[in-house]
């Protein structure tokens, strides 16, 4: 992997994540790491790291093994279009833009190629990400490769394609969710006495906690709330009055707008 020349089009939040998680892994050296944007200014922490940081798009895949193509969904056709012509017979496309699929990615560049959709979210800068992969045309060594990529950076599973949306919602979305509640948890604790900083210190190492039990023991959630839960406790009141202010089903209700907006292109 070390060997590989990596470019990413389109340094925004989500391609510079990445790159500095593949820098952080040490999986590939920042100087065969290429990412591209219009003000390449906004790169300069990379560049500082040793990325090769330029605006170029056509220059950046020139040579590159592996290309992510990590723009906005309306900008895919156009920047597949630039570039397709610089483009490797043999390099891996893998594409973060949201409801695009293979086929269309494909259409655009107008020859077969690996191409991979991912899904990563925003923790893969800390090496942290929950990453869903789908792949099309790619060899089984493609896959692996691929796969050996964002392990580097997280956890990684290669899923159906037709499951990416879903995806997408659970893993990506759901990192702003999940730190939603902790900002919720935070304020809470702000109400019941504590300073801002030791309640957000307090609800942060708590969600932490309770994703490694499940992690680490494979329990269901239910088996480990049952062990905080006693008869009349506080526990069990704090938790029924959530539900009964729907902490649940707006939590269900939350993911389901985000996959229809997906599905319905809106």
């Amino acid at each position: 992997m070390k060997n590989k020349k990596i470019a990413i089009i389109g340094g925004g939040n989500l391609g510079q994540a990445i790159a500095n998680g593949l820098i952080n892994s040490e999986i590939i050296p920042a100087a065969n790491l290429t990412v591209t944007r219009r003000r390449t200014n906004l790169l300069a922490s990379l560049k500082e790291l040793g990325v090769n940081t330029i605006s170029d798009n056509k220059e950046a895949v020139k040579e590159a093994d592996i290309i992510f193509l990590g723009v906005k969904p309306y900008q895919i056709q156009q920047i597949i279009e630039e570039i397709s012509p610089e483009v490797n017979d043999n390099a891996i496309i893998i594409s973060l833009a949201t409801g695009i699929d293979s086929l269309e990615i494909e259409k655009h560049f107008g020859k077969e190629l690996a191409i991979f959709r991912a899904m990563p979210n925003t923790a893969i800068a800390i090496g942290q990400s929950m990453t869903c992969i789908s792949s099309h045309n790619a060899t089984e060594e493609q896959d692996k490769i691929v796969l050996a990529l964002f392990e580097q950076v997280g956890q990684a599973l290669i899923i159906p394609e037709e499951l990416m949306a879903s995806a997408t919602v659970l893993a990506a979305c759901g990192i702003a969710f999940a730190l939603r509640f902790v900002r919720a948890a935070t304020q809470g604790g702000i109400e019941i006495g504590f300073g801002a900083e030791l309640a957000l210190k307090i609800a942060s190492q708590t969600v932490k906690g309770a994703a490694d039990l499940l992690i680490n023991a494979g329990t269901h959630p239910e088996h480990e709330i049952d062990k905080v839960t006693t008869p009349r406790g506080v526990t069990i009141s704090g938790l029924n009055e959530m539900e009964h202010q729907g902490f649940s089903s707006s939590l269900i209700k939350g993911l389901l707008t985000s996959f229809n907006k997906i599905e319905n292109g809106k």
